[in-house]
């Protein structure tokens, strides 16, 4: 029977280059993501579940769709997605949002999943994000949550090693995808400047197919050059 994966945020971006991936290495694939028919892309091995990771009540509901699901090798913690603003802008409810998608359902589904993953040593990937490194000026809540989201995989990994399970924390630098349609910044026209989703893809196939008997815990992906571009806005 084949082995299964979970993917968050999986109907593009970074999340459906993952799954693309996985599919292609014979896994059966689930993700989760809030618009389903949002997704143009089909495989008979893909498996789209509608799931709103800002309401952590939802991850039973999602997981409970699942059949076979003691056959769970991969989890990818990957949804996510940001507010820039001075902290004082933010409102009550969308920094609630933000912790839940961001830090609060990982750290859920990472629980609810992890008996599972001992008994198929398998493996948890967590996409990080420079922001959780690096100074973010009106990133402060996102760069925070994605930096306590690299310390929990960090954690994890000494956690959980023992069982032969493999945690690994994928950080990209600039990726090119629609998560900076909300921003008034975005990669620039320079192709060197920023990363495809597919690169990051790869780095995951790298890991799953390196050599037995080694894990990669953390690895940081940066594209060649640094430049962004700020968005002009009509008045």
């Amino acid at each position: 029977m084949k082995h299964i994966a979970i993917v968050t945020g999986a109907s593009r971006g970074i999340g459906l280059a993952i799954s693309q991936i996985l599919l292609s290495l014979n896994y059966v694939v689930f993700g989760v993501c809030r618009n389903p028919e949002n997704c143009n892309y089909h495989h008979p091995e893909f498996h789209l579940l509608k799931g709103d990771l800002s309401n952590p009540n939802t991850i039973p509901n999602f997981l409970n769709q699942i059949p076979n699901i003691d056959n769970i090798s991969i989890l990818v913690n990957n949804a996510g997605f940001s507010h820039f603003a001075p902290i004082e802008e933010f409102s009550p409810n969308k920094i609630t949002e933000m912790t839940q998608v961001l830090l609060t359902s990982p750290m859920l589904l990472t629980n609810s999943l992890t008996r599972i993953l001992k008994k198929n040593e398998g493996r948890i990937f967590f996409i990080g994000s420079i922001s959780g490194i690096e100074i973010s000026p009106w990133g402060n809540v996102y760069a925070s949550l994605k930096a306590g989201l690299h310390q929990f995989a960090r954690l994890l990994f000494d956690e959980l090693r023992k069982y032969s399970v493999k945690v690994h924390l994928v950080i990209p630098d600039i990726t090119k995808t629609e998560f900076y349609e909300q921003l008034n910044i975005e990669p620039d026209a320079d192709p060197k400047s920023y990363l495809l989703p597919e690169q990051i893809a790869n780095v995951i196939k790298f890991i799953l197919t390196d050599s037995a008997g080694q894990v990669i815990p953390e690895i940081l992906v940066r594209p060649e050059v640094f430049k962004i571009k700020r968005k002009k806005f009509e008045k």
